[in-house]
């Protein structure tokens, strides 16, 4: 067995103002600082224990993956580089292709907000391959101080609030990736459920994503198209139950779990649906386009969206009613365009451009007409910390690996040239939001 160890700081700012009305202002926090202790054994029953701030994503990322929050104070909402829980204690256990983890969890919020929420749980999973995987995660709410909307009832009046609803809160998600085999290799599909429960407060919500995908492997770029349909439920107003879907702490890329790009920052995964549908091209072995729409829709009508959002004055037949939410489901058309490149084994840049479109339903939220929003990026990333020399195709077939999911002798290295196998042209450019292995 190995001890080990990691250390990082996150510095970021903000310069001007953003899509909250915050800006020039900035903080360096840690960001990872574990202990670990972890068996070297090739073959057989393995572990991995580990004590401290740090990285940790369940599944595809669904409920549990980004432990960090950026933004206001501590700038740079847009980029969120923060990813890691404030603290964490994980172990795994694995043989023959399972693995069990047992962790628990406490996020690292913004101070002036911070639910103090603390989650324990479990995660079984089996990796049959390469991004072929299912599993299960089980998990329990310890403590929260975060509260939870409910709608009035039929959706009049402003919603009521339930402090410190989350706590107590139980879920399950189940998941799954699978690339076809024999004549259809080039086709993908993956699935996830996830039903939450808290008896405490009478609430039972439910959610979930079906995405299949083709890549058009013999073509040049490779392109790979695919489709997803997400849902999440809302709080039914005719209803004593709440149904209200908590998203927890997902993966929030328009690449993972986002509702749309730029509407993203408006819907959290709670009483919404989309339709999204992605275009990928890879022109050579280091750039790589992708073009994402989403048709997004509220699922329950004057419900809350986010957190009572949108209360407000209505009349119906002449009567004055406050409601809240949507009276229209249709909120919005997301359009967004992504390019990614590998500079160097260790410098990588992404930009994109995203727009939005609103929706009768978005509009309504304000009793009025809403501008097009619009709005771009440009980000580089820069990693160093190699032990070795490493030459630089081999480097970029390290990174390529671990940046997409696949194996490292999925490629292989002609000199400085970097050439990939026929299988894995399909599986790189293969449907958004299946790419994680979360081990």
């Amino acid at each position: 067995m190995s001890a080990y160890g990691m250390i990082s700081l996150v510095a970021s700012g903000t310069v001007g103002i953003d899509a909250y009305d915050t800006g020039n202002t900035g903080r360096i926090t840690l960001e990872e600082g574990y202990l670990g202790l972890r068996s070297t054994n090739q073959e057989g029953p393995t572990f991995d224990i580990s004590v401290g701030p740090r990285e940790f994503k369940a599944g595809t990322g669904m409920l549990l993956a980004n432990g960090g929050s950026s933004g206001f104070d501590r700038g740079a909402l847009k980029l969120g580089p923060r990813k890691a829980w404030e603290q964490a204690a994980i172990g795994r256990f694995g043989v023959d292709g399972f693995t069990g983890t047992a962790f628990y969890l406490d996020a690292n919020e913004l101070s002036d907000t911070d639910s103090n929420t603390r989650i324990a749980g479990t995660d079984l999973r089996y990796d049959a391959g390469p991004e072929n995987f299912a599993g299960a995660t089980f998990g329990h709410v310890l403590d929260s101080d975060a509260p939870y909307p409910k709608a009035a009832p039929n959706g009049i009046g402003a919603p009521s609030i339930l402090p410190g609803g989350r706590n107590g809160l139980n879920f399950v998600n189940l998941y799954g990736v699978s690339p076809s085999q024999g004549s259809f290799e080039n086709f993908f599909v993956g699935g996830d459920f996830a039903y939450e429960w808290n008896n405490r407060i009478d609430m039972a919500a439910w959610a979930g994503r079906a995405q299949v995908g083709y890549t058009f492997a013999e073509y040049s770029w490779a392109p790979t198209i695919s489709y997803s349909y997400q849902t999440f439920s809302g709080d039914n107003p005719s209803t004593s139950k709440l149904e209200r879907f908590d998203p927890l702490f997902y993966e929030g890329s328009p690449s993972s779990w986002s509702t749309g790009s730029k509407s993203s920052m408006l819907f959290i995964n709670t009483n919404v649906n989309a339709h999204q549908i992605s275009l990928r091209v890879t022109p050579t072995d280091r750039d790589t386009f992708t073009l994402r729409y989403a048709y997004i829709n509220a699922n329950e009508l004057r419900s809350p969206l986010q957190f009572g959002q949108a209360t407000r004055v209505d009349s119906s037949e002449g009567v004055p009613n406050a409601i809240t939410g949507a009276t229209a489901r249709h909120l919005a058309d997301d359009i967004f365009l992504e390019y990614n490149r590998v500079l160097t084994p260790n410098i990588y840049l992404t930009a994109g451009f995203s727009v939005s479109f609103p929706g009768p339903g978005a509009a309504s939220l304000v009793n009025g007409n809403l501008p097009v929003w619009t709005g771009g990026f440009v980000n580089v990333v820069a990693n160093y910390g190699c032990q070795e020399e490493i030459p630089f195709c081999r480097r970029t077939v390290l990174h390529r690996g671990a940046w997409r999911g696949g194996r490292a002798d999925d490629f292989s290295c002609q000199g400085d040239n970097l050439h990939f196998s026929r299988s894995v042209r399909s599986r790189q450019t293969r449907m958004d939001g299946r790419f994680a292995s979360a081990r």
